[in-house]
């Protein structure tokens, strides 16, 4: 793929790749980073990419490589140190949102990709790179899951 044809294409997936990011990371300087990162990284490797039909499932899976790097690098950053009482009040309140955050990080992908980025059953499998039941089975589990933790808060 050339270098033309590649910012193109990345060009009109930003979109969907930062609202990826975002719900990933909660916060919009982490998804502009993620989404610039992930961008970054698909250009140094676009010769790789053996079917350019797949380039936005492609992009996307280096996208959720990224994001999950910077979660892990969070998480051994928040068991060093106590995150400050006011660190909460940062976080957008709304409910759904902090239950999708809650769900268990296989599962966040399926939902993620398939509700909030609109990627198709099986694009959300390539993207993954897990078979298509798996996919059907983590977003089943996952609606099951929002659903219990959404009625639970309006009581």
């Amino acid at each position: 793929m050339g270098e033309s044809e590649f910012v193109r294409q990345a060009e009109a997936l930003k979109a969907r790749l930062y609202r990826t990011a975002l719900l990933y990371l909660g916060s919009d300087s982490a998804a502009v980073d993620a989404v610039d990162e992930a961008v970054y990284k698909g250009f140094l490797a676009r010769k790789k990419l053996r079917e350019p039909q797949f380039f936005a499932t492609w992009l996307t899976r280096i996208l959720i490589n990224v994001c999950n790097q910077e979660l892990r690098r969070r998480k051994r950053e928040t068991a060093v140190e106590e995150l400050p009482e006011t660190a909460a009040e940062e976080f957008d309140a709304l409910p759904l949102k902090e239950a999708v955050e809650r769900l268990p990080q296989d599962i966040r992908a399926v939902i993620v990709l398939r509700y909030f980025t609109g990627l198709t059953l099986a694009e959300t499998a390539r993207a993954l790179d897990v078979p298509p039941g798996t996919v059907s089975t983590r977003q089943r589990k996952g609606l099951s899951l929002l659903r219990l933790t959404l009625e639970e808060d309006d009581t």
